[in-house]
Parts: structure tokens; C-alpha cells; sequence
């Protein structure tokens, strides 16, 4: 009998199994490509379009089924955007539906043919019926590998496959070389790194990627470190000098990012590492951008359907290493968050945010045992510890419409009073809640790979900042969590990206962006570092309040 169910409770976990993979990184350029996809297609998605970073697994699974249901209209360019895909996650092209394959052993897939009493129905497809694998017979291998070892599919250095376990490990090497007007030095970046990432039996999987740089920024880069003490999305970093080059203001960094996935069941993962994350559809994040440095984090993801559940439970810094200085170890806070998404149909969904920021006392503080409860609202809890966190909550939402648009919204609020904001609005200082808009054309105007994209954000002032400054803030690494301006800004953004041919792509940017700056020590509600007990003013207060101030950023790349 135990025998029996022994056999039994493999075949269950067997079946179970849910392959997701090392999730894509985020300013991957292959996250246009699957936005653009979802958005022609109108398909459901097995990922939720609002939590970044995307599976492997998933965004492989999602271009397999693209390219193997009828009646889908995809252009020849399309079809490229797809084999780049399977290209690119190539441990993954055999992984199905129902998953019954390890990475790297090739065997047909499933595709969803119907549905009984009991659920889906699916068939095995056999490789050589699928469009793309007739192509590059699933995987594309290069004709002349480096030494027979290296390179022998385009997109991996190098790459191992066995029954158990797949490995991919990739150099990372940057430079960009620009010029600023009136300015004798050059503006660069240069990176150099590795990268890897693998898995074994499908249910366990780990990425890592070191990357060691020098750089010389623009000046309003250069302004923002002189004062926030931190490179935007970087950690730790010393002044670079070379008489080779005439480099006297550049900077030295290096950075790192780990993690460590288990597929528990075919419909609950764990995560564990150093990364960053990102909630939303648009080219900012009001909830939760990857803007600060990389985090210690734990992260759960529960799929139950059309229904997304997220918790995120993070270790943050209040200060920077260049902010904090000394042989000291940097105060810790910690954060509690979690998100529902719904998609209501293709193309059509909805989300639920929620977090908290919390310290304890300062540099030993410890992480609140109660927050870890997955499943409970974190007001709650803030009352049964009669704490003064931090609690933030949000609403995400997206819409696909006529395979060539997507709207987009969220709204944040940190702290409000019904009768302050609506009954009686006279601008009292804690009404502090955010606004996105968004818009994005795919194929504008008829023309094939011409996608553009508007978006509006606005932030009241004093929101993300708490009582006791840096402890609650909503800041990591002495960097916003949210929008990079923190709070207290109008801003509208616009960017389009061209792809004419299949190895050329062009892409721009235009941020134009109005806040109020503070002056003689004074808090108009823009800095999230300042205690908000300290602001001006109780009633009147509106965006853009202090010393008006204007930017603008163009960008081509």
C-alpha cells in the first residue's frame, strides 16, 4: 500500500508542476516585445502584466501559444519578435501547458484543443507542427561555435542541458559614449559583468548577474547623487579619476543581484534574493518602481485562475554607505506589501496594493513577526500593534482595446480624509495620494513596429514621507521606492519606439516634469528624506508648491 501511495503522490506532484524559471531582468528589451504582443493578440497571459519581472517560463510558454493558435494575425516582424523570444529562453520551448518535460529534453507540446465537464482538454503537438519550430526546429544553433563549446545557440555564451538540470552563463559587457554642451569631458558608461542562470528538475531555479562599472553622468545625474548621496539604482560607490582618459568627476560602482526560486505547486512559487520589483503597465511606477537599489526580499506568488496574489517582504536601508558614514552598519527598515490582481477578461485587468513601512529602533531593528501573515489587511495588524507604520494602498488597472491600444491608470493614497479631500477641500497637508494616466499606439498610425506611448503622473506633496523621516519613509538606499522625484510634481511623458528593420531599433524619450523645491531649509513637501511634521503650511497646500521649478529630458537612443 505505501508503495501504491508513494506512486501516486509522484504522479500528483508530477502533474502539478508548474515551470516558471529566472525571471527576465528588468530594462530588458524583451519586455516591448511581449507587451506589444499581448496587446495585438488580446490573448490571456499565464504571467499578470502588472508584477515585474516576468518568468522565463512564462513569457516562453505565452509566445508558444501565440504561435500555435489559428486565426491569429501576426505580421512577418511579429513572427521575428517571437523566435527572438524562443531565442532568448530557449530553456523553456519544450515546456507545455501541463508541464511533463524537464528543460532540455524535446518532446512535443500541449495545446488546449477544448473543454469537458471536468476542465481543459489538450493534445500533444507534435514539434514539427509548430510555425516557429519549423523554423529553428525549436532551438536555433549556430553554425560554426566558438571551439565547438561556445556559442552554439545565438543568444547564450554558453549553455549546458541534461536531463535534471539547465545552465546558461552570459558576458555582460556595455559602453555608451555621449557629449553635453559645454562640457570638455566626455559623459559614458561602461559595464562589464557576468550573468547566470539555470535550474534543476523544473522546480528549483537561481539567477545571478555581477556587474562592475565606470561611469561619468550628466550634470543633473551628477546634481542628484551630490544630493541624495546615491546613484540612482546602484548601492555602493567611490569618485573615478583616469589622466588617460581626462576623466576627474566619474564614479566607480559595483553591484549585484542573486535570487533563488522554488515552484512549490503547479500554482505557488517562492522567491528568495537580492533584486528589485515593479508594479504597473507604465514607464513610471507610483506603487513600486525599480528606481532604488537592489533589496533583500522574500516574495510569494499565488495563481488561482484569472486571480494573481503577490507578497513581498523586504529589507530596506534608510541611508546610502556615502550617506551614513563610518565603519557603521546602515539602519535597516523593512517593508510588507502584497497585491491582487484580477483579469477580468483578455486584456482586461484589475489590482489591489498594499504596504507597510516599518522600523523599530534604529539601527538593531528588527522585522515585525505579524506582517508576515499572508492573507490579512496590514491596517489591521497596525492596529492590533498600535504602531505607527507606514501603510500604503493602491489600485492598478489596464485595458487592451481593438488589438492596438492600451489605457492604463493607478492611484496611490497614503493618507487622506474623505471630508478634507471631497466635502471640504481646502488643501490640508495629508491628503497625500498619487495619480497615473496612461496611453499607449501600437503600429501608430499603420506603420509596422511604430509603438508610442503618453503617460501623466502627478504626486500631492508630503505623500511617501512619515513622522520620524527616514525610519517609515517609503525610500530605500536613501532613494524613493515610487517616482524618482519623490513627491509634490506634475509630469508627462512621452516616448515611441521603431523598430524599421529587424536589427535596427530606435527609441525615444521626452519627460517634461514641474515640482516644487525647497529653500532655506524650509519642507514643501517634495523631499520624502524630511520629516513631514516639519512642513509649512496646514491648509493650502497643492502640488508644486515652494520654488517653482521646470525640467525637461529628450532623449535618443
Amino acid at each position: 500500500m505505501k508503495y501504491i501511495f508513494f506512486m501516486a503522490l509522484t504522479f500528483v506532484w508530477k502533474v502539478q508542476l508548474f515551470s516558471q524559471g529566472s525571471n527576465i531582468p528588468a530594462g530588458s528589451t524583451a519586455y516591448p516585445i511581449i507587451d506589444r504582443l499581448e496587446i495585438i493578440t488580446s490573448l490571456q497571459t499565464p504571467y499578470y502584466s502588472g508584477l515585474k519581472n516576468y518568468a522565463r517560463g512564462d513569457v516562453a510558454r505565452f509566445a508558444l501559444v501565440l504561435d500555435t493558435t489559428p486565426n491569429i494575425s501576426l505580421s512577418p516582424a511579429d513572427r521575428e519578435d517571437l523566435l527572438r523570444i524562443f531565442k532568448d529562453n530557449n530553456e523553456w520551448i519544450s515546456t507545455s501547458e501541463i508541464p511533463v518535460t524537464i528543460a532540455g529534453k524535446r518532446e512535443g507540446i500541449f495545446q488546449k484543443s477544448g473543454e469537458d465537464s471536468l476542465g481543459a482538454i489538450y493534445r500533444k503537438v507534435a514539434p514539427s507542427q509548430i510555425e516557429a519550430c519549423v523554423k529553428d526546429g525549436r532551438y536555433v544553433y549556430c553554425k560554426k561555435p566558438i571551439f565547438g563549446i561556445f556559442y552554439k545557440t545565438p543568444a547564450n555564451w554558453f549553455e549546458l542541458n541534461k536531463p535534471a538540470f539547465h545552465l546558461r552563463v552570459n558576458p555582460i559587457l556595455n559602453l555608451k559614449v555621449a557629449k553635453e554642451d559645454g562640457d570638455g569631458e566626455p559623459v559614458f558608461l561602461a559595464q562589464r559583468g557576468i550573468e547566470l542562470r539555470g535550474g534543476i528538475d523544473d522546480r528549483v531555479w537561481f539567477y545571478t548577474n555581477i556587474v562592475d562599472a565606470l561611469a561619468r553622468f550628466p550634470d543633473y545625474v551628477n546634481e542628484y547623487v551630490a544630493q541624495h548621496k546615491a546613484i540612482p539604482g546602484q548601492g555602493y560607490f567611490k569618485p573615478y579619476k583616469s589622466q588617460y582618459f581626462d576623466i576627474t568627476n566619474g564614479f566607480d560602482y559595483l553591484n549585484g543581484q542573486a535570487e533563488l526560486g522554488f515552484n512549490l505547486t503547479r500554482n505557488v512559487s517562492v522567491q528568495f534574493g537580492h533584486g528589485k520589483n515593479f508594479i504597473g503597465n507604465g514607464y513610471r511606477s507610483l506603487l513600486l518602481s525599480d528606481f532604488s537599489n537592489n533589496y533583500l526580499n522574500l516574495k510569494l506568488h499565488w495563481r488561482i485562475g484569472k486571480l494573481h496574489y503577490q507578497n513581498l517582504f523586504a529589507e530596506l536601508s534608510s541611508l546610502s554607505a556615502q550617506a551614513n558614514p563610518g565603519e557603521n552598519l546602515l539602519p535597516k527598515k523593512y517593508m510588507a506589501a502584497h497585491y491582487l490582481g484580477f483579469d477580468f477578461l483578455s486584456g482586461l485587468s484589475f489590482g489591489l496594493f498594499e504596504a507597510t513601512i516599518f522600523s523599530r529602533d534604529g539601527k538593531t531593528g528588527h522585522f515585525e513577526l505579524q506582517y508576515l501573515n499572508p492573507v490579512i489587511l496590514y491596517r489591521t495588524v497596525e492596529q492590533l500593534l498600535d504602531s505607527p507604520d507606514n501603510v500604503l494602498i493602491g489600485i492598478n488597472a489596464k485595458a487592451n482595446l481593438l488589438h492596438r491600444f492600451q489605457i492604463y491608470a493607478q492611484l496611490m493614497m497614503d493618507e487622506f480624509k474623505f471630508g478634507e479631500l471631497i466635502v471640504d477641500n481646502q488643501g490640508w497637508w495629508a491628503n497625500k495620494y498619487g495619480v497615473q494616466a496612461g496611453f499607449k499606439y501600437i503600429n501608430a498610425f499603420g506603420i509596422e513596429h511604430l509603438d508610442l506611448q503618453v503617460e501623466y503622473n502627478t504626486v500631492r506633496p508630503y505623500t511617501y514621507s512619515y513622522s520620524d523621516s527616514l525610519g517609515a519613509s517609503y525610500s530605500h538606499y536613501s532613494q524613493p521606492l515610487a517616482h524618482p522625484l519623490g513627491a509634490n510634481f506634475k509630469e508627462i511623458i512621452g516616448t515611441f519606439r521603431w523598430q524599421p528593420l529587424r536589427r535596427w531599433t530606435f527609441e525615444g524619450r521626452l519627460i517634461r516634469a514641474n515640482f516644487g523645491e525647497d529653500e532655506n531649509g524650509s519642507n514643501w513637501g517634495g523631499n520624502i528624506f524630511l520629516n513631514y511634521e516639519s512642513r509649512e503650511l496646514e491648509y493650502g497646500n497643492d502640488t508644486g508648491q515652494g520654488v517653482a521649478t521646470s525640467t525637461t529630458l529628450a532623449g535618443l537612443d
